[in-house]
């Protein structure tokens, strides 16, 4: 083996006779030098060997290199300092932004991934501001009857980012099981027998909501409920199968999941992340690798509800 050759995570592990997941986890506790080439890890031969000696002992299992202090005693070793800008906070609402953010703390990434599960509108302002790393958005433009792009181009003035596909999603009505109230349309929330269950102001179905009602000149006065409000799918659909609305708006998964209720389609959202070019360095090729995995994917597949057709696609770069 050449003395200077770049070494692979799998390299090393044959090496050292352990397995892959335990390099990561060396490189992840940072008791393991490495560094990236692209979207791979690579080590040096000369650091493998620094670990080696770090963690050696003697006869009597006393680590080596502390004999040479008074009592020949280790310290015992501090936890590996996390650097600030290895912090990483992700705002949404939807389940695949966890599943995201689990994989963001495995080796060999290594971000501390947080979440802030704020709506796609004030996602954005939170990355304006600097408090966050990445939203997801997924806002209607009804004039464009185009997603994501122009709200993230006003709402970040002066911000460079990348879009990033991350799935498309169903929306439609909840209404009860066999829809008595034959509600078919947006005009039909105006009828005086038609309760609704709104969502909250700033997130991306009162964005939808709102839009779709101004398109067609419908008065948010005219519609029983309008002021009335939940924070998540699975809420709205809840107060429609309890009766205590008679429709709401969500996604196609939520719908699955809830009982004594019916779903009719609207229209095909694109659910996307903002990720500005002041995200902590490698933070971008991180999501872009987790993001086109098989790993992710097939979990994406199981928990179902999503197109991931164009899943980690680069949808605009500023």
């Amino acid at each position: 083996m050449e003395q200077n050759r770049p070494l692979s995570v799998q390299d090393v592990a044959n090496m050292l006779k352990i397995s892959k997941n335990t390099v990561y986890e060396l490189i992840r506790r940072n008791e393991l030098a490495s560094y990236r080439i692209g979207r791979k890890v690579r080590i040096d031969l000369q650091d493998i060997e620094n670990y080696k000696n770090k963690s050696r002992t003697d006869a009597s299992g006393r680590l080596m290199g502390a004999l040479h202090t008074p009592d020949a005693s280790p310290a015992p070793a501090p936890p590996p300092a996390l650097k600030p800008e290895g912090d990483i906070i992700i705002c949404g609402q939807d389940m695949l932004l966890d599943l995201l953010t689990q994989c963001l703390l495995r080796a060999p990434y290594g971000f501390r991934a947080l979440r802030s599960y704020v709506g796609s509108y004030s996602g954005l302002l939170e990355l304006y501001y600097g408090k966050a790393t990445i939203s997801s958005v997924h806002l209607w433009d009804g004039e464009a009857d185009e997603y994501n792009v122009g709200y993230v181009r006003h709402l970040l003035p002066g911000v460079s980012y990348t879009l990033v596909n991350l799935a498309y999603r169903t929306l439609g009505f909840y209404v009860a099981k066999g829809n008595p109230k034959g509600i078919k349309g947006w005009e039909d929330l105006t009828r005086p027998e038609v309760t609704m269950q709104n969502r909250e102001i700033g997130c991306g179905v009162r964005v939808l909501i709102d839009e779709s009602l101004k398109k067609r000149g419908i008065s948010r006065r005219d519609i029983k409920g309008y002021e009335k409000f939940d924070t998540s799918h699975m809420a709205v659909a809840s107060a429609v199968s309890r009766g205590e609305a008679d429709a709401a708006v969500g996604n196609q998964k939520s719908a699955r999941q809830v009982e004594n209720i019916d779903f009719i389609s609207i229209q095909q959202e694109r659910l996307d992340l903002v990720i500005p070019d002041s995200a902590p360095k490698g933070c971008l090729e991180a999501v872009l690798e987790i993001l086109t995995s098989k790993s992710f994917l097939d979990q994406v597949r199981g928990i179902g509800g999503y197109d991931i057709s164009r899943t980690g696609e680069i949808i605009a770069k500023t």
